[in-house]
């Protein structure tokens, strides 16, 4: 995506970051995801999402090397697992992560969940790195009000973002608006809602009236919130698809309607049932 206000965010520590990115979870390590990616950034993605957890980071690393993008124009972000968790423990797993993505520095590196009695120790190794210039952004990911709270209770360096399941039935207003009040950005996993988009009347008719599929209308509801996206597709026509965003604006009846879509359903684990 384009270096301009139209395709990235600021962040609180003045770090640009792509408001699309292109999501791995789930896509095996070796020629899917070396494909995936591939075909992400032919399409103009400029921001990957993986983790330790999901086990594709080196392919991820020789895509980036095949795709003969510069390095400095790649937003990467990967994340520490809960049983890494921990000062010295976090520290040893960036290393092992950085090593496999073969990409010199982290654009961003998250605590994947907030494992309870860790999660404030494996920031302090956040914070080290950052202050180190292995990472140029650093943040949490699944984490709850209470979590952020204690975080930013503790922390020296403030999170720059928060990736949470987001999507028209986990709208999670009170949690974005806490956050966005902080200049904490909003990060959206699963925001296809596994590919149900076209199953949600509102979103279909919502599709014919902008010329769009109900997963570019769900994907630009987001966007409009000022939330980042992070799709993940395998299938090369999705993901340029997912990637043709920018072109149309929901008109301000349409977002509400979208809004009220809420039903506080979550369609992955619950943070504070989860770590």
């Amino acid at each position: 995506m384009k270096n301009d206000p139209a395709y990235t965010i600021t962040l609180n520590n003045g770090v640009a970051m792509p408001r699309l990115g292109f999501g791995t979870y789930q896509i095996p390590d070796g020629k899917d995801v070396e494909r995936s990616v591939l075909w992400a950034l032919e399409a103009g993605y400029r921001s990957i999402d993986t983790a330790e957890l999901y086990g594709n980071e080196a392919g991820i690393g020789r895509a980036l090397k095949k795709s003969g993008v510069p390095r400095k124009e790649v937003f990467i972000t990967t994340k520490v697992w809960n049983t890494s968790q921990g000062y010295a423990q976090t520290l040893k797993a960036f290393e092992q992560s950085r090593k496999l993505l073969d990409c010199g520095y982290i654009d961003q590196y998250l605590v994947h969940w907030p494992v309870r009695g860790r999660y404030l120790d494996t920031w302090r190794a956040l914070e080290h790195l950052c202050a180190g210039g292995m990472v140029r952004s650093i943040g949490m990911s699944n984490f709850t009000r209470a979590h952020c709270e204690a975080l930013l209770a503790a922390c020296e360096v403030r999170p720059a973002v928060n990736q949470i399941e987001c999507h028209p039935l986990l709208y999670q207003r009170d949690l974005i608006d806490y956050c966005h009040e902080r200049e904490i950005r909003i990060v959206a996993w699963r925001p296809l809602m596994k590919g149900a988009a076209g199953n949600i009347p509102l979103l279909s008719r919502l599709a014919r009236v902008y010329g769009k599929t109900p997963s570019q209308v769900c994907l630009r509801w987001l966007m409009q919130h000022e939330i980042i996206v992070i799709p993940r597709s395998t299938r090369r026509e999705r993901i340029i698809e997912n990637a043709d965003v920018f072109d149309f604006t929901l008109s301000d009846d349409h977002m509400k309607e979208i809004d009220g879509l809420n039903e506080n359903r979550r369609l992955g684990p619950d943070p504070d049932d989860f770590a």
